[in-house]
């Protein structure tokens, strides 16, 4: 066994561990309405876009027309619920 074997086998020990704290972290350090909203944030504002495309770049084309997407998907969705309502006749 090669010393950068070892080391790449220590690095990733350390990278999981890391991870592992950032999670205990997370669950504990915040409400889990409060992550929920941060994540819902983050997802209409395609934050998953960003540094997405090939070399790190993000086209601003791509990036709003996710955004626009999810909302109008949410748009969509809330006039569903609605008409849902209107024919169980609770509004």
């Amino acid at each position: 066994m090669s010393d950068r074997d070892r080391d790449a086998r220590e690095a990733d020990a350390a990278r999981e561990a890391l991870e592992r704290v950032q999670r205990d972290t997370d669950t504990l350090g915040s409400s889990a309405l409060a992550r929920m909203g941060r994540r819902a944030g983050e997802h209409f504002g395609a934050k998953d876009a960003i540094g997405a495309g090939e070399g790190g770049g993000t086209d601003p084309i791509e990036l709003w027309g996710r955004r626009i997407g999810r909302a109008l998907s949410l748009v969509g969705v809330a006039i569903l619920v609605l008409w849902l309502l209107v024919q169980l006749r609770i509004l």
